[in-house]
């Protein structure tokens, strides 16, 4: 029996991010993007308004607000039902969030910005921790490991453990072991084949590989053309237990994932 799947659809609210970058960047263009991606299936939808793509800039923290919280007010109010996350990294921007009405802090730097645990904990969010190493604008400038699954399993232990003393509770916790983020192909394969061990660590786990590098470089893809590539990892990654997907082509991935689901019952 395979368990449910979430579909997390993906709204940069950015000039610079590598796949839909500048196209959402006005308030109402981005809302109409997110209720279109929630009648094709998305569950969760994931607001982010600093680019985290390799050799990405870093945004203010009053531009990183300026830029969400108009989008997360309206869709809310278009949507009262649906999970919002937020995807940042600045504990300003995630209580700025929360007061615009997201459910859910999707963190690539894992809430280690000085005070984001207490935000995520005052507020019980969920919380996604994602494994990073190194920062985006350099992070894919050779990054090495000892024993990848290891250092990021351990990672996930002590991140978690500063989580739960900090008063997030057990149920709120999602992990994501963060695709293509300080990582080569060869690390990105190894964490792939590996999610059952990741999902050991007893939580939910997120996995974001749609459109990315990898994929490119597997394939011999440019950026447009990584869709079946994206469906195929997703595919695998669910008969794996991976539970959340971090998406760009929502459909095409609720209908491969639909139709896996129900061959598997």
């Amino acid at each position: 029996m395979m368990h449910g799947f979430r579909i997390m659809g993906v709204i940069n609210v950015t000039p610079d991010s590598f796949s839909d970058g500048g196209q959402y960047l006005q308030t109402d263009k981005a809302v109409t993007h997110a209720l279109k991606l929630i009648k094709q299936g998305t569950d969760i939808i994931d607001i982010g308004g600093e680019s985290t793509r390799p050799g990405a800039d870093v945004v203010s923290i009053e531009e990183e607000i300026k830029r969400v919280v108009p989008v997360i007010q309206s869709l809310r109010r278009e949507n009262p039902n649906i999970t919002i996350s937020i995807d940042s990294s600045k504990p300003e921007v995630m209580s700025a969030a929360i007061k615009a009405g997201v459910n859910l802090i999707n963190d690539v730097n894992a809430l280690q910005a000085e005070g984001a645990m207490q935000v995520a904990a005052k507020a019980n969010m969920s919380v996604c921790l994602m494994h990073k190493q190194g920062q985006p604008k350099t992070m894919q400038n050779k990054p090495k490991y000892r024993d990848v699954l290891t250092q990021v399993m351990d990672f996930f232990k002590q991140k978690v453990d500063n989580c739960l003393l900090a008063g997030i509770k057990v149920e709120n916790i999602i992990l994501d072991p963060g695709i293509g983020f300080g990582k080569t192909l060869e690390h990105n394969l190894i964490l792939l084949k590996n999610i059952k061990k990741l999902k050991s660590l007893g939580y939910p786990i997120l996995i974001g590989v749609s459109r990315k590098s990898m994929i490119g470089e597997i394939l011999n893809a440019e950026v447009n053309d990584r869709l079946y590539g994206s469906l195929a990892i997703a595919q695998f990654a669910y008969t794996q237990g991976a539970e959340i997907f971090r998406v760009h082509d929502v459909k095409a991935t609720c209908d491969v994932l639909k139709m896996t689901q129900t061959l598997n019952e």
